[in-house]
């Protein structure tokens, strides 16, 4: 099934990357061990950051571990369809403000290249990871006693893929039909030109 996921690209990318995709369908038999998920933290923690701030923060809960069911719960109604087959989900939170106060305006920014560090360290171990933003994120911050300074970010469902699962519609039909990307041309700034600037 992976095989029709590869990204078509102008130029030949690492395989990592060219395979990445993000499934719906989790093997719920998978378990996340230790060692798989500190690879996959450490790869997040070894991102960039803005003065190396590292403003990226994880609650980690397994399909087994009690925090499980309850960050499943404040996942939408159509992810919750199927996200709690993951063997894992992840909140993603973002320290938006130093310990003084002052805002870190690159902390979002920061924080999703960790994600996408993680994501593709998950396929180099055979995992896939799929992003969620429909979550509740105020629920998030009040269920789990995060902080002031931390902004709620994405919910990441991490596991096996299972090219059997079964899911409802649409989303059985988007498990299944190719990856699309706007054309690399239209994804170019060009500066405009206004005229010369005043002596």
């Amino acid at each position: 099934m992976t095989s029709h996921k590869t990204a078509h690209t102008a130029v030949p990318l690492h395989p990592l990357l060219a395979g990445r995709w993000s499934p719906r369908g989790f093997d719920r038999s998978h378990q996340l061990d230790d060692a798989d998920t500190t690879a996959l933290l450490e790869a997040a923690r070894w991102a960039p950051s803005a003065n190396n701030t590292q403003p990226w923060r994880f609650l980690v809960t397994r399909r087994d571990e009690p925090d499980f069911p309850a960050l499943a719960g404040l996942l939408t109604e159509g992810n919750r369809s199927w996200a709690p087959q993951a063997s894992a989900l992840v909140l993603v939170a973002a320290q938006t403000a130093d310990e003084t106060g002052r805002p870190r305006p690159w902390a979002l920014y920061d924080t999703g290249q960790a994600v996408a560090a993680l994501s593709v360290q998950a396929e180099a171990l055979g995992l896939h990871v799929h992003q969620l933003g429909g979550f509740d994120a105020d629920a998030a911050r009040h269920d789990f006693g995060l902080t002031d300074d931390l902004t709620p970010v994405v919910v990441v469902a991490i596991g096996r893929l299972d090219p059997d699962a079964v899911l409802p519609e649409p989303l059985a039909a988007r498990e299944l039909a190719p990856r699309t990307r706007e054309p690399l041309p239209a994804l170019l700034l060009h500066r405009r030109r206004t005229g010369s600037r005043a002596a």
